[in-house]
């Protein structure tokens, strides 16, 4: 079996649209929640959610022509893959290329868009770029053309575990011999409101007004999940194409754990086997815990009631009690919101920078612990820590789980 490791990393997030200003808002505790601006919300039951702040679509080599004929969570995706490629300064046979990019639900606003335009002018008036600009494939579509990737090309869509999945199986094909290397990752741009309308509805939004306590993970003041957007890309290479290269290497990707609940649409199984036996397929594959590890656990922790005391039981069940109240657990949530398709890749950047650095970010807004939500989630400020081992969860509706484990180089 073929070793994998990261060689490129790219982000677009609410807290910063490149990786290095994402990476020191992060640890930094920086809240990208507030207000939303973008669209009117005076009859919104929602107002606040985590807004991408001045993205300019040229400053990442989108130009004028593209940006028409996309909608924003290809633009999203396109932005952090050139800045992954860019980073990892990859020469690869395009043939040995692939590309696994999904996104939970793919182009809200031009769906939302075109369905206006029939209702109110017609058939003939919808868009022939409808179909290709909001179909959820087509952010690695566009990825792909603009990196000339020929080789295995996998969009998965399996709702907040989709960005986790994506490059999950990524690793395997890569592992397998199928590619040489693979841009994996999530976006989404859900912030528009028939996406708030729908999560609000169905009572999984926080509706406060507060948005320095809105994303509340493990707090027991949580009362749901803060909207975000934006794109998390890595680039997975096999280790002896990198090292032969002289690349640089963040981590390696070493484990991989997929499950389904089989349980409910939205809600998480609360015996939490399925999530525990991810966690622990991952943790396995990677080799398991040896005496010297000191693992992080970067969480999907959302702030909803039910998914934090969930994972938080998940976590006991996969790693045993004694174990997990070693391991250190944090929710880039609290600060970026929810960003659905694209969480999982956004955490996993952060991940792997959290073994890259020695730091581990902080879950902010950590105030009255929950007594169901009893483990060390790095409350408020972020703490150095020789980590050597990660795992990035991602829990998603109808039941979908993922881990991907990483190991310090």
């Amino acid at each position: 079996m073929k070793r994998v490791v990261i060689t490129g990393l790219g982000a677009v997030t609410p807290i910063g649209n490149d990786v290095q200003t994402f990476w020191n808002n992060l640890i930094n505790g920086v809240n990208g929640i507030d207000f939303i601006k973008s669209i009117p919300t005076d009859d919104l039951p929602v107002k606040i959610a985590a807004e991408l702040k001045d993205f300019d679509p040229k400053a990442h080599g989108i130009d004028a022509s593209t940006v028409r004929r996309t909608d924003p969570f290809a633009r999203y995706a396109m932005a952090a893959a050139n800045e992954a490629m860019k980073d990892s300064q990859l020469e690869v046979n395009p043939d040995r290329l692939g590309v696994y990019i999904g996104s939970g639900i793919g182009g809200w606003k031009t769906i939302y868009n075109e369905s206006v335009k029939l209702e109110k002018e017609g058939i003939q008036w919808i868009s022939p770029l409808f179909i290709p600009t909001m179909i959820a494939n087509i952010a690695a579509a566009n990825v792909a053309i603009a990196h000339n990737a020929h080789g295995p090309t996998l969009p998965v869509v399996t709702a907040c575990a989709t960005g986790t999945h994506a490059i999950g199986e990524a690793f395997r094909a890569i592992k397998h011999g199928y590619a040489d290397a693979i841009i994996a990752g999530g976006t989404e741009a859900a912030v528009h409101p028939l996406s708030i309308g729908g999560f609000a509805n169905s009572k999984a939004l926080d509706r406060g007004n507060d948005p320095a306590n809105a994303s509340l993970p493990f707090d027991k003041r949580r009362a749901g999940f803060v909207l975000g957007e934006g794109a998390g890309i890595l680039i997975l290479e096999e280790y002896e194409h990198a090292k032969a290269r002289g690349a640089k290497m963040y981590a390696e990707v070493c484990g991989y754990g997929n499950t389904c609940d089989a349980h409910h649409l939205t809600a998480p199984d609360p015996e939490a086997l399925t999530p525990a036996k991810a966690m622990r397929a991952a943790i396995d594959e990677a080799g398991g815990l040896q005496a010297n590890d000191l693992l992080y656990i970067n969480a999907h922790g959302t702030g909803t009631p039910l998914n934090d005391k969930t994972e938080t039981k998940a976590i006991k069940i996969a790693l045993g009690e004694d174990v997990a109240r070693k391991t250190l657990v944090s929710s880039n949530k609290s600060m970026i919101g929810h960003l659905l398709g694209a969480a999982g890749g956004v955490e996993l950047v952060a991940t792997a920078l959290t073994l890259l650095n020695g730091i581990v970010p902080p879950t902010i807004g950590l105030k009255e612990t929950d007594p169901e939500c009893d483990l060390d989630y790095v409350p408020n400020k972020a703490r150095k820590a020789d980590v050597t081992i990660a795992i990035s969860n991602s829990l998603g509706f109808g039941g979908h789980n993922g881990t991907v484990a990483l190991r310090k180089i």
